[in-house]
């Protein structure tokens, strides 16, 4: 275990580091432990894998390359789809599953092969809650009965979230494989060496190795640097939008409180003097919210409108 000081480690949400941690040459052992944790709960299930279209140092992706995510072979056959995902996005849960109906019918040369089909596993991380109503930070999903939850199709095709924002627990705190790999993941960007919880841990240590800055070549550090500025873009955008539909949700709420203050009191109002009660911005609705019951009139109200 490295004992090197004053390391910096590249955060993992990245998804170009994703890539590199998770889907290299290197990385097999990295993903038996991750998929083992993830998936079965810390038992050694997964014995060996295939990682498709592996990460090559020789060979660096630039941002024209949206196929970031991983995909590893298992040795029974099963397909596994790794994505991490920083942001949400409209149709985010479809993309989800396009992306696992995809692997799963890909493997097909033609229809009549359907019986040859391996099951496929879809793990998404999300550095965003999706589940408000679960506390649990990994959900696995399969095919059920709706009613008394029978299971259908259950090795065939599993969809399967770890959300980074319900992981609260601390470095200190950390009890099994999962914890473990669910803390590098939020937290590595923090680091200043390798935690020696986390080293005791090959394949978390190889991981931080991995994720060091100083293993990185000047074209993969500037990179690195452009994804993270692109996914902070991302986020920005998404926080943004989110501002406007609060603020939009305000206006309208105001604006029905409003007419209906100003119809019990003044009766019908005309289309042209809702238009413009409509158009007024959130802070001239609570303006007139509080000057209204001065109106004695609705020439008052027309008055106030034309100022």
């Amino acid at each position: 275990m490295s004992n090197q000081e004053n390391m910096r480690f590249l955060s993992p949400k990245i998804d170009f580091v994703f890539k590199k941690v998770f889907g290299s040459e290197q990385s097999q052992d990295i993903l038996i432990s991750f998929l083992n944790a993830i998936i079965y709960d810390g038992e050694k299930i997964i014995q060996s894998l295939t990682i498709i279209n592996p990460y090559n140092p020789g060979k660096v992706m630039t941002l024209k390359d949206t196929y970031l995510d991983v995909k590893a072979v298992l040795a029974d056959g099963k397909i596994v789809l790794i994505e991490m995902q920083v942001s949400s996005m409209t149709g985010f849960n479809k993309r989800v599953l396009y992306n696992m109906v995809k692997g799963y019918v890909n493997q097909l040369q033609t229809a009549k092969d359907y019986i040859i089909l391996k099951p496929v596993i879809a793990v998404t991380i999300t550095d965003f809650i999706l589940f408000e109503s679960s506390q649990k930070i990994i959900n696995q999903f399969v095919f059920q009965e709706k009613t008394e939850k029978v299971k259908c199709l259950e090795e065939e095709m599993q969809l399967i979230f770890v959300e980074l924002p319900k992981f609260k627990k601390r470095l200190s705190e950390l009890k099994n494989l999962g914890d473990k790999w669910i803390y590098f993941l939020k937290e590595a960007s923090s680091f200043e060496n390798i935690p020696p919880s986390l080293g005791e841990i090959s394949e978390i240590e190889l991981a931080l190795n991995l994720a060091n800055q100083a293993g990185m070549n000047p074209e993969e550090l500037e990179i690195v640097d452009r994804r993270a500025m692109v996914l902070q873009d991302e986020r920005g955008k998404i926080t943004f939008a989110e501002e406007i539909g609060k603020e939009i949700g305000r206006q309208d709420e105001a604006i029905v409180l409003i007419m209906r203050q100003l119809k019990k009191r003044f009766g019908e109002i005309s289309t042209e003097t809702i238009s413009k009660i409509e158009s007024l911005t959130i802070e001239k609705l609570e303006n007139l919210g509080e000057d209204f019951l001065d109106f004695k009139s609705i020439t008052d109200l027309e008055n106030w409108l034309n100022q």
